[in-house]
């Protein structure tokens, strides 16, 4: 039943989205290991055969630049964690290219921040230009920015950039490759625990599973690649975490074997426009509703009106993404605003037919349209 599961899973994947972690990349001598990029790219070019396209999410341009720039320990401070990662990433994207014109490819470098989510027409330009690239048999290689990334703008690692992208393409399938088999039910060091081969409900008891530990080069861990898979399942994206040490992973993938933990998809998949909404920007600030319009917008499918709400909290303009919260303050949705903070705070409380009273005029009889308003809970 399971590998009839999979099976489905991988024969709609038109995409995968192909994250590969720093120690998946890295000898223990923290310089790149171009034989496992090899080893990818061979596999890469197998996928292709099948008539699917593949997208890679990079890490290792730092370890890559400590092994270049003889340095032993990560850097601590940002200055020289950006130029180890500037040194680094010429050095990554060049072993990626070398190896995908073996077999007729070139490699694409897009470098991200999470500012090129953030507005729709950036969002766009990105979508576009791998949906271009792919065109002209180019595998785009994606990586965070570290050159210019601080903290306002980073994603914090690539777990959750690889969510992201594969926001951006129709029918994808992410594959988190780490040096673990997938999700344990215990500490994968202990010999009792074992790999969870299919996970079907996401359930917050998930995290108590992993150990609170970061990779030995890397930013993330498996708490982070769970939030990731959070955030791609629950805009209907299935993932598959896997060792990406395993030379012949992706083969078994696509050969559906079990291999690595599968996260189902929780609902039905989100268009793409409502997935920008409720999981790619950062929201600008909160409303806070009664109960009534609550079950409005939650069990009803209603826009939302200023007569609903009773907090508004930080400041916005009009268009910007706003976190929607219940009388507790728990956050159940996101929407974009039709109105400024200023003026929200104002007509707060108030029937729709008095908002021209207050303001003079009545732009819009909605603060959040149901059509840019997008349930995350």
């Amino acid at each position: 039943m399971k590998n009839l599961v999979r099976r489905e899973i991988i024969e709609t994947a038109q995409t995968l989205v192909i994250k590969v972690g720093t120690n998946v990349l890295s000898r223990d001598d923290d310089s790149l290991d171009t034989q496992r990029i090899s080893a990818l790219v061979e596999q890469i070019h197998r996928i292709h055969a099948t008539g699917r396209k593949a997208i890679v999410v990079s890490s290792g341009a730092v370890a890559a630049g400590m092994g270049l720039l003889g340095i032993s320990k990560r850097p601590g401070d940002l200055p020289h964690l950006q130029a180890t990662a500037a040194t680094g990433q010429a050095r990554l994207i060049r072993a990626y290219d070398d190896c995908l014109q073996k077999h007729g490819y070139h490699a694409s470098q897009l470098l991200l921040t999470a500012n090129d989510f953030k507005t729709r027409a950036r969002y766009l330009n990105v979508r576009n230009t791998i949906n271009t690239l792919f065109e002209f048999k180019v595998v785009p290689i994606v990586n965070e920015n570290d050159t210019v990334s601080v903290d306002e703008i980073r994603f914090g690692d690539n777990d959750h950039l690889a969510a992201m992208v594969a926001n951006l393409v129709p029918a994808p399938l992410l594959v988190i490759l780490s040096v673990v088999d997938g999700l344990f039910d215990g500490d994968p060091a202990k010999p009792d625990s074992r790999v969870i081969p299919l996970v079907e409900e996401w359930t917050d008891d998930l995290t108590k599973a992993t150990v609170a530990t970061r990779s030995t080069r890397g930013t993330g861990g498996m708490h982070s690649k769970l939030e990731a898979v959070k955030t791609a399942t629950a805009v209907g994206e299935n993932v598959i975490v896997a060792n990406g040490r395993d030379s012949t992973v992706l083969d078994k993938i696509i050969d559906a074997q079990e291999v690595g933990t599968l996260f189902l998809a929780q609902g039905a998949a989100i268009p793409a426009w409502k997935r920008w909404i409720g999981y790619t920007v950062s929201p600008k600030g909160r409303l806070v509703l009664d109960e009534g319009a609550h079950h409005a917008l939650a069990q009803k499918g209603r826009s939302l009106l200023a007569i609903g709400i009773t907090g508004v909290e930080g400041e916005f303009a009009m268009g910007e993404l706003v976190s929607i919260a219940d009388a507790n303050g728990t956050e159940f949705a996101r929407g974009l605003t039709n109105y400024d903070s200023r003026d929200i705070r104002a007509i707060a409380g108030h029937r729709t037919d008095e908002i021209p009273n207050i303001l003079g005029s009545l732009p819009y009889a909605e603060i959040v349209h149901r059509d840019n308003l997008v349930l995350i809970s």
